[in-house]
């Protein structure tokens, strides 16, 4: 599994409610929060993401409340991945949860550029940003996180045992 895609940047300590602002939760409609996905920090960036883009951000992304509300709008806005120096604790097993590839990465996080091209294969954990020519090596998931990411997040996996 892998994606390539164009590259949002975001710093150190982004929490749960930058992602995804707590105003809007009164909907469980994954389309419809998802127009508010880090607003307010990039009010852009649900006009600008792709399908496959990726995230970069620095540490503790995701770190606040321990809704999954947050790594469930990154994914429906179409995000392929999120790479960060880390990542909060419940943050990173919601974003498993929900079949969202993340990927920490220190160098890469901290020499990718907002607007770069970045691929990412999932299975070996290299991310190579072709703008800069340069190639970096995440640790991989092991095969059975990857799989839940494959089928979609937990859930979807467990209804195929």
């Amino acid at each position: 599994m892998n994606t390539k895609g164009t590259v949002f940047k975001y710093p150190d300590n982004v929490d749960t409610d930058v992602i995804i602002p707590a105003r809007y939760l009164n909907t469980p409609d994954a389309k419809e929060l998802s127009k508010h996905c880090m607003e307010d920090i990039d009010a852009d960036y649900v006009n600008r993401v792709q399908p496959g883009d990726v995230m970069v951000a620095g540490w503790n992304f995701g770190c606040g409340s321990s809704r999954e509300h947050a790594p469930l709008v990154i994914k429906t806005c179409g995000t392929g991945c999120v790479i960060a120096k880390s990542f909060a604790r419940i943050f990173y097993r919601n974003a498993i949860n929900i079949g969202l590839p993340i990927l920490e990465c220190e160098a890469a996080a901290e020499e990718i550029q907002a607007g770069d091209t970045v691929s990412v294969d999932f299975d070996t954990g290299i991310i190579i940003d072709h703008t800069s020519g340069k190639t970096y090596q995440a640790e991989p998931f092991p095969e059975f996180i990857q799989n839940i990411i494959k089928k979609g997040g937990l859930l979807a996996s467990l209804k195929e045992m």
